[in-house]
């Protein structure tokens, strides 16, 4: 595998739209092109290479290239857009859309990311060392398709809206979460080893929400339906279980009414 490293030297003034940085659009390039990939500050376009130090040549394939993010990128948005295959590490902090449409491939943040991270993933690993915003593994705005696959890892916390439309997938949450988790999903799972504010599941179809700490307040349309044991990360635990949103419409699934579950540890 062929690295490139991209070291900020020229920090925008406003927010950078920069969908090139990705393994999938370095591919077969070298040094010197990549540095021309087209970049958007506020609405002005430029050049990678105004803002980034461009060292290394990709690989042939995205599968054959990794890509190192260095220096402050807290203004650059869109890394690892629509990424299908390869290594994105961003050594700092990085603005919205981390990983958005991503399909495949690994992404490690190591720092914080900022809102829609990873929307409408389909694929793919996305671990983030930091703290996440909000509208993690969402849909876009206006759509219903959530994250439909893949796993996404955040060591801290989350934001607000996390999982919203969710149809696949998992995401854990190593640390708190914020209000809105899994609203509309109809499938996925999100795991949060830390507490929970409000409304988890609300007008959820199904999916797989737990929660290890605690839940400041629970959605009425979720109803008790005893206890379970799950095993989660090797580990084994009780939970209590409950099966909801019992106000939003339901399905079928071989003639049984398909319910979202929420399991709260006891």
């Amino acid at each position: 595998m062929e690295t490139v490293t991209i070291t900020m030297k020229n920090p925008p003034a406003l927010y950078l739209e920069a969908d090139t940085i990705s393994p999938d659009a370095f591919a077969g390039k070298t040094a010197a092109r990549i540095a021309e990939l087209p970049v958007f500050e506020g609405n002005m376009p430029s050049t990678l290479g105004k803002y980034f130090d461009v060292s290394g040549d990709a690989g042939a394939t995205a599968a054959e290239t990794k890509v190192v993010v260095k220096g402050e990128t807290g203004r650059v948005k869109y890394i690892g857009f629509k990424m299908t295959g390869g290594e994105l590490v961003i050594e700092g902090s990085a603005d919205q859309y981390v990983g958005a449409w991503m399909k495949g491939g690994k992404i490690l943040a190591k720092g914080n990311v900022g809102a829609f991270a990873a929307t409408a993933m389909s694929g793919g690993k996305l671990t983030i060392e930091g703290n996440a915003g909000n509208y993690l593994g969402a849909a876009y705005r206006g759509d219903w398709r959530g994250m439909s696959g893949g796993k996404i890892l955040v060591k801290g916390n989350a934001g607000s809206d996390t999982g919203m439309y969710m149809l696949g997938g998992e995401i854990v949450v190593n640390g708190n979460i914020d209000v809105h988790v899994m609203t509309h999903a109809e499938g996925g799972k999100v795991v949060v080893k830390g507490n929970a504010k409000s409304k988890l599941g609300g007008q959820m179809v199904d999916g797989t929400i737990v929660v290890f700490g605690t839940i400041d307040v629970m959605m009425p349309g979720f109803k008790p339906a005893g206890e379970a044991e799950l095993e989660i990360d090797g580990a084994k635990a009780k939970f209590a279980h409950f099966l909801g949103d019992t106000g939003e419409r339901k399905k079928k699934r071989k003639g049984q009414v398909v319910y979202g579950h929420l399991y709260k540890k006891l």
